[in-house]
């Protein structure tokens, strides 16, 4: 179950939020994200909230301000999706700096980038706060089914050799003089590809052929038994229980 790196999101850091159990933060991150999605979106001092235990979780956590900025960028695709909305929803109209824009169209906007941007954000403080071998065996914890984490598993563990295997094939054409400048030159990549798919499917069945001459059988052997005491889960769900307060006071109010 073990990977024999660490993975680009994870920060090295002592902190209480690192050392607690992986299928503890999973739980609170999950419970976080659906509590975040029920709320009305325009409930938006609620969202605020949310930030606010956000930045206090990576506080604890040792986390820089930075670091978490950063990782937001990969749910730009989301955002140029919800920039689009107000232009093509249909509805009433108002006038926003000339424009006129949806009024849905502006609500949906919000909604989907608020919401994208809390729960990437949670999942970057829960990819920064545990190791992908952790995250694997807490995936195990909670019982999801093994042959699921066993094929994230392999992935995680061969997705760098592919990777490697790629810029290999690289390095070989540009010092065959090849650079893709054109159409015409998609033949190459398309032979590229296939070679590397042919060379990736016998790395996998001779990868199988060596686990099963070691006795493989269908399941990984669970190396480490994680558990968590009454007190981790208390930390752990901390974070989903003060977004679920915010929640519900705004039922009451």
């Amino acid at each position: 179950m073990g990977v024999g790196h660490t993975h680009r999101l994870y920060l090295h850091a002592h902190s209480r939020v690192h050392a607690l159990p992986p299928h503890t933060k999973l739980a609170a991150v999950l419970a976080f994200v659906v509590v975040v999605v029920s709320t009305p979106r325009t409930a938006m001092w609620a969202f605020a909230l949310y930030a606010v235990l956000l930045a206090v979780v990576a506080h604890h956590a040792r986390v820089p301000a930075g670091f978490l900025l950063k990782r937001l960028l990969i749910e730009v695709p989301f955002v140029a999706f919800a920039v689009l909305l107000p232009f093509v929803a249909e509805g009433e109209r108002v006038a926003v700096l000339g424009l006129p824009l949806s009024v849905n169209g502006l609500w949906g906007a919000w909604n989907v980038l608020v919401k994208g941007t809390l729960g990437v954000a949670a999942s970057v403080l829960l990819a920064a706060t545990t190791e992908l071998r952790e995250l694997l065996l807490g995936l195990e914890r909670l019982k999801l089914p093994p042959l699921l984490v066993q094929i994230a598993s392999f992935m995680i563990r061969y997705g760098d050799v592919i990777t490697d295997e790629m810029r290999r094939m690289r390095i070989a054409r540009r010092s065959r003089g090849f650079e893709a400048r054109g159409v015409r030159h998609w033949g190459v990549l398309a032979k590229s590809a296939g070679a590397l798919f042919i060379r990736s499917y016998e790395r996998g069945e001779r990868v199988h052929l060596a686990m099963v001459s070691r006795g493989y059988s269908g399941s990984m052997p669970v190396i480490d038994e994680v558990t968590a005491s009454r007190a981790e889960w208390s930390y752990a769900l901390a974070l989903p229980l003060s977004a679920l307060v915010v929640r519900l006071s705004g039922w009451a109010l």
